[in-house]
Formats: structure tokens, sequence, C-alpha cells
């Protein structure tokens, strides 16, 4: 049986395909057209293609489930969203709007504070900030540039307005994950590359590589490039291995480091000693350097950043940056913007009450039935709380850990988000997604990419799109409406 989109139901919600009178949207057409070309048995087959793809190429994300590692094979459909160019135009300009923002406040914060002498940003706030690295105080990194990679998650609501949900500026993930869903897209549908006019991803390592390098001390003709993991234990292992293969990086281990009495770093090589210019730290902050930080970490290089404090080793994205990569803190951004750059923010937050503030407080815990109660700094979907999908014991023990620390804490509305055809057997049926889209900074250029990762909720009715929780993935469109 074929498809027919005239039998696919929105069911109200906004869909990112089919429009609510039933029409395929502008973007969407030839990609509609051709899928209601194909066979039941055509739509097995390319299933199973992709995974067995997938399979081929190892891509993987590692699940922890009670103290054990479960890796499993990426989560994928193979009905790719579809975004206008045109709108597209307009989502980048704000994302370039933002992670200006977000980089002034982070330097600000680490010298004169100047946003909180002018009563823009409390400075409560920041003195329980769990982000916040006193070792970063009055350093001068290249450019000013702070958060040299940022993941921003976009929603799109009832209405098709799109929304930043928050910003992933410690140590972003995900971006392989874009890279190689295109990979097998095009493995599955070679020909669906000839029809559509979909503006292309693949630069993205040769963009990150050219970033890196413009964060060099040594200004040469190929600075020394590294990626720094903390191995094959971590769950975004995969993507280490991905983005150093890709850029033709060594890909290192805290104890390939060492920090030699010039303050320099260098790299243990079987040809001895060869000096670090830039690393991709793919390491939280606290486990970077045993000599500032945890004393006792395995992962880090010690001396590392008092290396990069007398400028001889870029570190990207730097130390400290995570004090803006907080969901207390996101709920400033916009007042971020209007102050650092004068203007109004082109790209919404999602409404967010704070905790923090006793009468929103309040209407949190007289309403938690209704919200969405995230804690400040967990991810993966880890510590959420989805209101209309809890029972009254978790709604509970929400309150308490409220109560026991308020400013941990914000609360946004369950938002209707978008949804996207997703294959259920042979029939599509529509699934909520999200989408991180990734923008790179050197602070003589900015760069986001063309799409992003679409995580999709595999669950039906389900909110919750991160791997670790059920959710998969989708390649992501960005289609040219006007070309021919």
């Amino acid at each position: 049986m074929k498809i027919d989109w005239k039998r696919y139901q929105t069911n109200g919600f906004f869909d990112e395909l089919i429009d609510g009178q039933g029409k395929v949207r502008l973007h969407g057409e030839k990609l509609a057209q051709f899928f209601s070309k194909l066979s039941g048995e055509e739509l097995r087959t390319a299933r199973a293609v992709a995974d067995l793809a997938i399979k081929e190429m190892g891509i993987s994300f590692t699940v922890y489930d009670e103290g054990s590692m479960i890796d499993r094979a990426w989560p994928f459909d193979i009905i790719p969203r579809t975004i206008g160019k045109n709108e597209w135009q307009g989502i980048e300009t704000g994302l370039k709007q933002r992670v200006e923002a977000l980089n002034l406040f982070i330097d600000d914060l680490y010298h004169d504070q100047k946003i909180i002498k002018d009563g823009v940003f409390p400075k409560g706030l920041l003195e329980k900030s769990v982000n916040f690295r006193k070792q970063c105080v009055g350093i001068n990194p290249p450019n000013k540039i702070w958060a040299h990679i940022c993941g921003s998650d976009l929603v799109r609501d009832g209405n098709g307005t799109m929304f930043v949900l928050e910003d992933n500026l410690r140590v972003p993930s995900g971006v392989s994950y874009m890279l190689e869903n295109r990979s097998v897209m095009k493995r599955v549908f070679p020909e669906l590359f000839e029809q559509v006019p979909i503006l292309p991803v693949d630069d993205y390592p040769s963009q990150l590589f050219d970033m890196l390098a413009a964060m060099t001390p040594r200004p040469h003709d190929r600075p020394e490039v590294v990626v720094l993991t903390p191995g094959v234990f971590n769950s975004a292992y995969f993507e280490h291995c991905y983005l150093a293969q890709e850029m033709g990086c060594e890909l290192v281990e805290g104890r390939d480091l060492v920090v030699e009495k010039d303050d320099c770093v260098y790299m243990r090589t079987i040809t001895g000693l060869q000096r670090v210019d830039v690393i991709y730290r793919r390491i939280d902050d606290l486990y970077l350097d045993p000599e500032a930080f945890l004393p006792d970490s395995q992962l880090g290089v010690p001396g590392l950043m008092r290396a990069w404090s007398k400028g001889n080793v870029a570190l990207v994205n730097a130390p400290g940056a995570g004090v803006a990569d907080d969901k207390v803190v996101y709920a400033y951004v916009p007042d971020m913007i209007k102050y650092y750059l004068g203007e109004e923010a082109k790209i919404a937050n999602v409404p967010t009450f704070k905790c923090m503030d006793e009468k929103e407080c309040d209407h949190v815990i007289k309403n938690i039935d209704k919200l969405v109660v995230k804690p400040a700094n967990e991810s993966g979907g880890y510590g959420l709380l989805i209101g209309p999908k809890s029972t009254k014991k978790e709604q509970q023990e929400t309150i308490a850990s409220i109560k026991k620390d308020p400013r941990n804490w914000v609360a946004q509305p369950t938002l209707s988000l978008s949804t996207v055809p997703t294959l259920d057997g042979i029939e599509p049926d529509g699934r909520h997604v999200d989408l991180r889209p990734f923008i790179l900074s050197s602070g003589k250029d900015t760069k986001v990419t063309t799409g992003g990762l679409t995580r999709v909720a595999m669950n039906k009715g389900s909110l919750v799109v991160n791997s670790s929780q059920g959710g998969g993935s989708k390649d992501t469109w960005i289609v040219d409406e006007e070309a021919k």
C-alpha cells in the first residue's frame, strides 16, 4: 500500500510537512511526491537499507543504565524533516545574534560584570551558579570568544512559531549524527538528491577545522589541532572519533598530552614531543586539569589551565563557558541581547518561570500538573517533569526538590511541539520533534549549519526526543523553494 498524504492526520498540531488543510507545504512538495510513489515493499526495503547502513558505518550511541553501558545503533527515520530556505535565513540571523550576546555576557562575567552592576542580571544568580569558574576570572581568550561551538535547541509551537528552548555551550554534542544522517539518506535515496534542491551540510568538518585553526596562538600554515576525549567509555565517543577523522586531527586522551616548563602543551608521539596549538576539548571543565579543578581527575592534563591562561594554547570551548549553559540564565538571554546589542531578540525564548522568584515559584507549584519543570543544569532529558504526563507522586517529589533549592529549577508551558510524518510500519504518523543547529564562532566569522540535528520522539504522543530517553532522529533538509 502506497502513502496517501490525504489520510495523514495532523491531529491539531503544526506539522512540518502537511498544513492544517491537509496540503503539502511548498518546501516539501517534491519529497511528498517521491514518497507517495513508493510501494509498501519499497518502503520496507528502504528502512532495511538504512538500518544496515547504520550498522555498517558503526553509527552508535551509548546509554548508561543502572551502572552498565549499552551501545546501541543510532535510531533513524527515513522521512526527512524539511524547512524552507527563506524561513531558515531568518532563523540563522537570530542564532548568530544570540551567540554574539552570549559570548559578550560570558566575557563580561569574567571581567567587569557590568550587566550585574547595571541591574540587568541578578548578582545572587551568579553567586549560586555551579558552572561559574573563578579560575577563569581575568582570562582573555582570542577575540573574546568563549563559546566557539553552540548547539541551541529550537522548537516550534502549535502556531508554527519557532522558539529557542535552551542553549548548549559547555560541550555541545550531536553534530556527527547530523552529518551521518545525511550520509545514510544519500545511500538509501540517492535519486532524491537529484530532484530536491537541498542545501549541503557536508562542509561542517572543514568549517570546524577552520574555526579551530583560527584560534591558534601561533599563526602559521598548519597549526596542530587535537580532539581531547575522555575515552572510549564516554557516551559521545563515536562523535569524538568521527570529527577527529573528518578534520584529519589527532584524537588524544589526557595521558597523551603534557605541559612542559615553558607552559606550552605537547603531544607525546613516537618521534618525541610535538607542540599543540588548539585543543577541541570534549571533557567537562572539572576534569580538564587536576591542578586547577578536581585533583583526582585522571582525564585531564596537569597545568592545562596555566598554559591556556598564558595564551600558549587555545581551548575550545573555553573553560567557564558553561556559566551561560544554565536553564535559569537562559531566561535572561533576551535581556542580554538588548543590553549588549541594543536589539530585540530575533528568536524568542519559551516563556520561563524562575523558581528563585517567590511569586513565580508559587505559580509553578500550584500549576505543576500543567507545566514542564526542569533542573537548571541537567541534560539528556534527565530530571525533567512533564506535568500533564506525570503522577501525583512525581509531582510531589519535584515540589520537594524545588522547595529545597528554588534556584535550581525553572518551569515552562507544555508546548504543542510540531510534528513530522514518521514511519510507523509503512504508514506515516506524526511524531514530535525539536532541532539542534550548530553555530561556529571565531570572533571574525560566524557560521550556522544549514539545518541541524532533528530529534524525534519515536513513541506516539511523547514529547521526549533525547536518544537516551527513547528518541530517534531524522535528516534535516533546508530546501530552496525558488530553485527550479
